[in-house]
């Protein structure tokens, strides 16, 4: 089966010299469809430079990182634009709506920047899925911070990416929308979708199959489904 995500020996130095900065070290990471992974560490592991690379927002200095099994490595800035659009769905701690763009509006947006007609099939199946049905002809304004953060997640998969990055995707969020946001990955998941989310929370964490921890941007864990009182004993002695 092909890896949505996979990271071989992938280094991240910034500046040269004397001066150069390790953010991500070596990291080997396989992620596969279907699965929920979280990605935790304390400030300063290589968290968001792991996010970045994932992203294809950037390439490693060395090492190998594809994405739906296309290397990035060589890739001119036009080239991993292209790549992000296809493969790549990111759902940020802010929902990142356009305020004067209807919901509807909102997810339908990557599709035509890229030139491309939205899939209006699958658009509509997400919002039925997602709870959204009705509510596309909306402001951002008029929605709860849950409901924003749902068509945020639309927004991410409507172009059936290999990988969807969660960026703290509850951290703005009250606790009953979180759990509305953690039941949605975790179905999407389910559903074949290969997702990536990047927490401090444990509770959230508890819900991913796969816990990879960071420290000094080497991956210092890669633990199965644990529960939120073990994950958090475990990141207090990361960050030790």
């Amino acid at each position: 089966m092909q890896t949505s995500l996979s990271l071989s020996g992938a280094t991240k130095r910034h500046g040269t010299g004397t001066g150069a900065v390790t953010a991500l070290a070596g990291v080997d990471l396989d992620i596969q469809p279907g699965t929920l992974t979280a990605v935790m560490g304390p400030s300063g592991s290589g968290k968001s430079t792991l996010l970045h690379l994932a992203a294809g927002l950037d390439a490693p200095t060395s090492g190998d990182v594809r994405i739906g099994g296309r290397s990035v490595v060589g890739l001119d800035d036009d080239a991993l634009t292209a790549l992000r659009r296809e493969q790549v769905g990111v759902v940020f701690q802010a929902s990142n709506l356009v305020p004067s763009l209807t919901a509807l509006e909102n997810v339908q947006l990557p599709a035509l920047l890229a030139g491309r007609e939205p899939d209006r099939a699958r658009i509509r199946a997400l919002l039925d899925d997602l709870g959204l049905a009705g509510l596309g002809g909306r402001r951002p304004h008029e929605l709860s911070g849950g409901q924003q953060q749902r068509f945020a997640i639309a927004r991410a998969l409507a172009h059936r990416p290999a990988i969807v990055l969660a960026d703290e995707p509850t951290g703005a969020l009250d606790s009953r929308a979180s759990l509305e946001v953690q039941e949605i990955l975790v179905a999407q998941a389910a559903a074949g979708q290969a997702i990536v989310v990047v927490t401090h929370d444990p509770v959230v964490a508890a819900r991913a199959e796969r816990i990879v921890l960071l420290r000094d941007g080497r991956i210092d864990g890669d633990l199965p489904r644990t529960d939120a009182a073990g994950i958090a004993q475990r990141m207090l002695a990361v960050a030790r």
